[in-house]
Formats: structure tokens, sequence, C-alpha cells
């Protein structure tokens, strides 16, 4: 695949997307602060900026499904073997459990150092609360239900990126080993994901407005004040993030080299995007194509991204070990070390089953909490400000991905320069 002209030059459309978050800061606050939380106007904005942000979710969900199904197929038949596909799937997934553990790690580390549920001075929610989450319980047979499509039609339908991974895997396959009788197939999907690309530029030119509206609609709600009450919590979540990042960058900078100042070059604009709209989802497409043009090998890229979707979120996982901790502090359950390391290799797996479901880490939150006899009421202290570390998590994620397919690429020598 050949990397495509920007609608804009890549730092333009950089800026309009940081000034679109500024502004929607602004505005969202001039709202707060002029109309009453229950003003028929201020709920009649936010309404309105929700849609917009939801109209961009939506086409950007539009795209992914093809995509990831075109560039999968076209990878794997252009790679020729199962050895190849199964040596790059075996690193990636290598360094995502890897990345996963050291994640959660981490968080465990931070959150029993700096104790931000011992310093919360906010009422506690009554344990009788309900969280109005769905009841998802991560078990095997859920893991093997998001894992394995029945209909691959069902699978695109429900954009399960996982499912739609296997099939593609399988068709790949499949025709490479078929060669020239699949020849056109292989043709047809090609021109599909090119297609996809130029549909995700004319899609781009909305993302500032998505953005804006994804801001102004949570700080119009709740206002800068809900930052001040809840600081101390973000402000170490996001000290954490910051950690993250550093460590993992440090680490690929010994394959890299001076190359990872390119990389961070190249995937700022899809960060922000994750970031402005909380959602990890929203940057793929854009990922995908600034990762090429970095230099990452198509095929490698096609394959990684799509599992590192599903199995390589590690701003979500270090959020859980966070939100859990957090939770069992606030009502001073002192959980030890050894249940700590066990609610660990909880995390680890009950996280990966869950792929594909909406606040899929919220669930993951509550079951684990239940699991371990912490009040899930607590979840409660952490719904309204679950945007806002929704932000950050998100944009760790496309981080984590994006280092684990420059990693990749350059591990298989497939690194263009």
């Amino acid at each position: 695949m050949h990397p495509h002209p920007s609608p804009h030059p890549p730092n333009r459309q950089t800026l309009y997307v940081a000034t679109a978050l500024v502004l929607g800061i602004v505005v969202g606050e001039l709202l707060n602060l002029t109309f009453t939380k229950d003003s028929a106007t201020l709920l009649h904005s936010i309404e309105i900026f929700t849609v917009l942000t939801d109209i961009f979710l939506r086409l950007i969900k539009m795209i992914i499904a093809p995509l990831v199904l075109s560039t999968l197929v076209v990878g794997m038949a252009k790679m020729g073997d199962v050895n190849t596909v199964g040596r790059i799937g075996l690193k990636a997934m290598l360094w995502f459990f890897s990345a996963s553990l050291f994640s959660l790690l981490l968080g465990m580390v931070l959150v029993n150092l700096l104790q931000p549920g011992s310093t919360l001075h906010i009422p506690l929610p009554a344990l009788s609360a309900t969280t109005g989450l769905p009841e998802v319980k991560p078990t095997l047979s859920s893991f093997a239900d998001h894992m394995f499509p029945k209909s691959i039609i069902d699978a695109m339908a429900g954009n399960e990126i996982l499912q739609i991974v296997v099939f593609s895997m399988f068709f790949g396959v499949a025709c490479a080993s078929l060669g020239e009788l699949a020849r056109p197939t292989v043709k047809l999907l090609d021109s599909l994901s090119h297609i996809m690309l130029k549909i995700t530029s004319y899609v781009m030119h909305f993302a500032p407005v998505a953005v804006f509206s994804a801001m102004a609609a949570v700080i119009a709600q709740n206002g800068i004040v809900v930052l001040l009450s809840y600081g101390l919590f973000i402000g170490e979540f996001y000290f954490a993030l910051l950690l993250l990042c550093t460590t993992l960058g440090a680490f690929a900078f010994l394959f890299l080299r001076r190359r990872i100042w390119s990389l961070l070059r190249h995937i700022r604009e899809p960060m922000l995007l994750a970031f402005g709209t909380a959602s990890s989802e929203s940057a793929y497409p854009k990922l995908l194509q600034q990762l090429e043009r970095f230099g990452c090998d198509d095929k490698v890229c096609g394959l990684v991204l799509p599992l590192g979707y599903s199995f390589n979120l590690d701003g979500s996982m270090m959020y859980m070990t966070f939100a859990v901790l957090f939770i069992a502090q606030a009502y001073g359950i002192d959980l030890p070390i050894s249940e700590q390391f066990l609610m660990l290799l909880v995390l680890l797996f009950t996280s990966k089953g869950v792929a594909g479901v909406p606040r899929a880490s919220l669930i993951v939150i509550a079951a684990t909490l239940s699991m371990f006899h912490v009040p899930e009421a607590g979840l409660l202290l952490l719904l309204g400000i679950d945007q806002l570390l929704d932000m950050g998590r998100s944009a760790t994620n496309v981080f984590g991905n994006s280092i684990a397919a420059a990693l990749v690429s350059r591990w298989e020598k497939a690194l263009a320069h």
C-alpha cells in the first residue's frame, strides 16, 4: 500500500485538532458557568455536542471493518506462507503480553506508593447503589464468543475486530495458497483498502468538530470544578500514563534509535484524536496510514494493529489496576500484595475477553471488584470523571500499538528508511 497524500499538511491538521480541544474546554466551561445544571439550554447544548461527536465516531466505525478485512487479507496473501504469519503473530503477542503485564505492574506499584484513594475528600456512594453497567462476566466462553465468528457478516456488523482478524487470517492464507486463482480477489481487496483510506481522509476533515464537541460536552456537564475535587487522582493517573509511555518509548529507542522521534511526529495526530474523542478506535484508520508513512511494513501493520486493538490496550490495563485499588483505598480496604498479584493475573486475562464491549474496562473493573469483595458501588466514584480518564488511556493505547507495530516491523527487518 502506498502512502496517501494528506488532505492537509499533517502539522496543520494536528493544529486544528489541538485548537478544537482548547476551544471545547473554554466553551464548555462558559456554558457550565452561565447555566444551572438542569437548565434546558445546557442540556440541549450537551445533546447537540454529543450528537456531533457520535456522528464522527459512527463514520470511523463504518470504515474500520472493511479496512481491517482488506488490509489483513492483502497482507496475508502477500506474505505467502503460514510460517511468516505465525512468526509475526507470535512476536506481536509476546510483546502485547509483556507490555500489558508491565502496564498492570506499574499501575499497581504507583497506586500503592501514591495512595490516591486515601486522600479523597468526597462522600462515598452507598454500598447498595447500582452502577447501571450491563452484567457481563468475563469468562472463557465469552472470550471464545468474541474471538471466533459464526458469521463474518455478523462480525462486521458488530465491529468485532477480533472476529474479523480470525476470518481474515483464514481467508488470506487460503488466497496465498491458491496463488494465481485468488489474484483477482486480492487485487479487489487491495483496491478496497485504498478506497477506505481515501474515505478516511474525507472523514478526518470532521475530526476537529468532533474533538471540540466531545470536550465541550464533558466540561459543560461537570465544569472544571470536577477536576479540582478529583484533581489529585486525575493528576496521578496521567503521571502514571506518562511514565508508562516514557518507559515504552525508551525500550523502543533501543531498537529504533533516532527514528523514534520521527515515529512520534507521525503518530501525534492519531494520539490527539484519540485523546479528544476518548476513543482509540477513532484513531485506527489514521494510525494505519501514518505508520505506513513512517516506514512500517504494510503487511506487518495490517496484522499487528487489529490484534493490538484487541490485546494491547496498555492505557486501559493501567486504568484497571488504578481503578480497582483506588476504590479499595477509598473504602479503607487493605488488599494484601499476594491478592494484588492475583488480581493482576485476573485482569491480564479477563481484559482480553471483553474486547468490543462498550465501556469494556468499566465492566472488567466491576467484575474484578466483586471477585475481591470490594464494593462495586465504588465505581460510581469514577463514572463522573471516566470520560476525562478515558481520554488519557485512549491516547496511551494508540501510542502502545504504534510502538508495537514499529518494533515488530523492525524485528522482521521490514522497516523502510
